[in-house]
């Protein structure tokens, strides 16, 4: 786990520096310097871009790390690295045709509720296409184990720049229109920079030979294309359809509690760069015995931390809400119900990992389906009757149903299962301190108090962690910053 620590941390800073500054975004600068329509505009392109995101990359990310290390010579992985780089364009150059013939068909179709959309068909069709080959580039320096620099461009760069646009708007200095055809430049430019770096890691050497297992290559990016992105497309279904069924400013509403209730996927989204190349060596090694111990280490590690950062919001979430104006305040729901949902994702721990890399890959398919259509169901159901409540309480139950499949899937192929009797020791600490504190306000202005309150739960919580043991890599890591104080 020495390799996963370390790079993990330095992920966890930089997405957490990434998420303060998109903190800033989403409560104070989106709903104060942008109408409701046109910060509801913005969610919905990035949302449905973030859809199209899998498809355009044709699972090429994923491909990409199962497949590296089992190319032993240069001339076959010079070809492989290839195909990488031009398969995607199976779908991108299809879709931009059927985007030029039938513009006004799907343009309408997406704007039947709210016509702003119909004028930014083509700024999510780039979005996607920039968005998607950002992820085969940082892919590509994943498998030479350098996941840093490409996690601060995936949760700094983009976020930073678009609050300089959003400044710029405030001033004056350029128009709504401009700025979200800067947003989508924002990610044309942040992919073009990650290109760069990835070339330096490793130059590709462009040969188009044949290579021994290219039907495995191309079987696995064409089934991993749903199954590859379905956590990350999840979360931005539930936006599409709310600005299908609801006024657009909705959008902007749910989108500010789905941001805060996100905050507790940080520690998995940081940890799961190093992880993956890391556990596609172990299962190509047949390396059970390592490939165990990280899938219960990651599972706990991941728990511990992202149970605090749980704890934390729903227990300021009522602070945080007087900070915001009233009618982004109405979200307590979501936040706690996707907030439970991302914590039982973290409690997974490298699982992903090790379905989308072993032999096993093709039933990820089959429950990425499975989730796409249940989560499509259950929000046609939910949101008419309870609004944007009843799209987190979709999301919930397609996610707890989705990752109990995977985790009982493992179990039964690999034998492998991550919890053991310190999960369930952590998750009664958390039952604890969420009673405890949830009635105890100071009363101090609401950034005190949740300084305050912040600080108290983190002591409380982490000393009991360390007392108890809970996780040895959890405690190296705090004797190495109590020894550094």
């Amino acid at each position: 786990m020495g390799i996963v620590i370390k790079q993990s941390f330095k992920n966890t800073l930089s997405t957490y520096i990434g998420f303060g500054i998109g903190a800033i975004n989403a409560l104070f600068l989106y709903t104060n310097f942008l109408t409701d329509d046109y910060y509801g505009l913005v969610a919905f392109v990035l949302s449905a871009a973030n859809i199209m995101l899998p498809f355009m990359a044709f699972g090429v990310q994923n491909a990409l790390i199962k497949f590296y290390s089992t190319f032993k010579t240069k001339n076959s992985l010079n070809s492989f690295l290839t195909l990488m780089l031009f398969l995607p364009l199976v779908f991108i150059i299809p879709t931009g045709l059927i985007g030029i013939l039938g513009y006004d068909f799907i343009a309408s179709l997406l704007s039947d509720k709210n016509p702003l959309v119909y004028d930014y068909l083509w700024h999510i069709y780039i979005t996607a296409i920039a968005m998607a080959y950002f992820e085969i580039f940082f892919a590509w320096s994943k498998v030479q184990m350098k996941t840093v620099f490409g996690n601060i461009m995936r949760e700094i760069f983009h976020r930073f720049c678009i609050m300089v646009l959003l400044c710029c708007v405030y001033m004056n200095w350029i128009t709504v229109e401009i700025f979200i055809a800067g947003v989508v430049a924002v990610y044309v430019v942040r992919m073009l920079i990650m290109k760069i770096y990835a070339y330096v890691l490793r130059f590709p050497v462009i040969k188009f030979n044949k290579i021994e297992n290219t039907s495995s290559v191309l079987k696995y990016s064409f089934l991993i294309i749903i199954a590859g992105s379905i956590a990350m497309v999840i979360l931005d279904v539930d936006k599409f359809m709310i600005g299908q069924y609801l006024e657009i400013e909705n959008v902007a509403y749910y989108s500010v509690a789905i941001f805060i209730a996100t905050v507790i996927s940080v520690p998995q989204r940081s940890m799961h760069q190093i992880m993956m190349p890391i556990t596609a060596k172990f299962l190509n090694d047949d390396n059970k015995e390592e490939l165990l111990s990280l899938y219960q280490k990651s599972s706990l590690s991941l728990l511990i931390i992202s149970g605090l950062i749980f704890l934390l919001i729903v227990l300021n979430i009522n602070m945080l809400y007087q900070l915001l104006p009233e009618k982004f305040t109405g979200g307590f729901f979501v936040v706690f119900i996707v907030g439970l949902a991302k914590l039982y994702d973290n409690m997974m721990g490298n699982n992903n990992a090790i379905l989308f890399n072993s032999d096993y890959y093709r039933v990820v398919l089959f429950f990425g389906v499975l989730l796409a259509i249940l989560a499509v169901i259950l929000n046609m159901i939910f949101i008419p009757l309870y609004g944007i409540n009843g799209s987190a309480l979709a999301t919930f139950m397609a996610i707890v149903i989705y990752n109990t499949l995977k985790l009982v899937f493992v179990k039964l192929k690999l034998n492998m299962q991550p919890f053991s009797l310190a999960t369930f020791k952590v998750l009664l600490l958390l039952v604890i301190l969420g009673f405890g504190f949830y009635y105890i306000e100071f009363p101090f202005h609401p950034i005190i108090n949740i300084t305050v309150k912040s600080i108290l739960i983190s002591l409380i919580y982490l000393v009991l962690v360390y007392k108890f043991n809970l996780s040895e890599d959890i405690n190296e890591q705090l004797k190495k910053y109590l020894h550094f104080l």
